[in-house]
């Protein structure tokens, strides 16, 4: 049996006529940057996060990079993040001149670490970018406290967490703004890069706007100095079709995580920690075994994907050289390095298929033993 570690095909064949017809549309009508699907996706995105605007990105980096430029964060600036994360999260921070200054993970949730935050805060601090991985939000409580007593902005990373919860409120809407990613993978993924920012800024939104659009207001007056951070007409399209979905398609990942759980319980796989105030949509479904790399060797023997998020954490990473880390600043982030492995999760795999893969790292653990 071949068990992929995501199956987009899949997810493809049951809404593909829609997808078609919608894609259709914008062709025929030829406005393709800008224009009433990308407005609809904006007012449907900023809803469902309950916040009041929205604003379509080409993709969840360059959403990032154009909140960053937004609050004028630059050279001389730091901004604070963890090391255990997609490169954009960092790679945004850098491009804009500013310094990333990284923070240690919780060993449970892979989330930074709140109560690392403040130490890490100097008179050059203008921002915190928690990110909400795996599915699951940080823990945005201190960290929001934080930010208020040293008057920080805060981004929230959501690429992987559109539609979590913390506490009762939805990701995106916490911070000064939310950042999501449309990548092809994730639970709402576009046919393509796009990307969203959400926001209850009114003045912040409104800069947002011009920022995506080369800085520019009116056409040819440029108030900043902003980039093409739009998002484009069939891309909202495709989403606006996937997105009346996505709340099954993420009950169906939550429950497989939990058929994996039970699976796994009372065995040395440490199965992914689900705060209890946190609604989780398993964006990854991501495990921690003794023998990570001989247990990858054995799945991909059967023909089941599998992936590790992320093997090197930022600080150890060569383009970062110049912040000084080491191995050893942030062992909580290396160690998930060493351990983590994702597992298929995605909403149309099948009950004989989660089982094929349960039975083989089960079956790996018995000749471990």
């Amino acid at each position: 049996m071949q068990v992929p570690l995501l199956d987009l095909k899949a997810q493809y064949k049951t809404i593909k006529g829609d997808v078609l017809a919608a894609v259709s549309e914008v062709l025929e009508s030829q406005q393709c940057i800008g224009g009433p699907k990308v407005a609809e996706l904006e007012e449907k995105v900023a809803a469902l996060s309950d916040c009041r605007y929205a604003v379509g990105a080409s993709s969840g980096t360059d959403a990032i990079l154009s909140c960053l430029m937004s609050l004028g964060i630059g050279a001389g600036d730091e901004v604070i993040t963890t090391p255990f994360t997609f490169f954009a999260t960092a790679g945004c921070v850098a491009r804009t001149g500013a310094t990333v200054v990284f923070v240690d993970i919780d060993s449970k949730t892979y989330n930074i670490d709140p109560a690392l935050i403040k130490r890490a805060i100097t008179p050059k601090t203008k921002a915190i970018i928690p990110v909400h991985l795996f599915g699951q939000m940080a823990d945005m409580d201190p960290i929001m406290e934080i930010a208020e007593r040293y008057d920080l902005a805060v981004i929230e990373d959501a690429a992987q967490s559109i539609g979590s919860t913390y506490r009762g409120r939805k990701a995106g809407s916490m911070g000064a703004a939310g950042c999501f990613s449309f990548f092809p993978s994730k639970n709402l993924g576009g046919v393509g890069d796009g990307g969203m920012i959400v926001t209850n800024d009114e003045a912040f939104y409104k800069r947002l706007l011009i920022m995506r659009n080369h800085g520019s207001e009116p056409k040819y007056y440029h108030k900043y100095v902003g980039g093409n951070f739009r998002l484009d007409a069939i891309q909202a399209a495709a989403l606006l079709v996937k997105l009346p979905h996505l709340e099954d398609w993420s009950k169906a990942r939550r429950a497989h995580a939990a058929y994996y759980d039970a699976k796994f319980k009372n065995t040395v796989v440490q199965t992914p920690y689900i705060r209890a105030d946190c609604v989780t949509i398993y964006n990854q479904y991501v495990i921690r075994v003794p023998n990570r790399d001989g247990l990858i060797g054995h799945l991909r023997d059967k023909g089941i994907g599998c992936e590790i998020y992320y093997p090197v954490p930022m600080h150890l990473q060569e383009c970062f050289d110049f912040l000084g880390y080491k191995e050893g600043d942030f062992p909580e982030s290396e160690k998930a390095a060493r351990k983590v492995l994702a597992l298929p999760v995605y909403p149309e795999l099948t009950d004989a298929m989660q089982d094929y893969v349960a039975e083989a790292i089960l079956s790996f653990l018995q000749e471990q033993a």
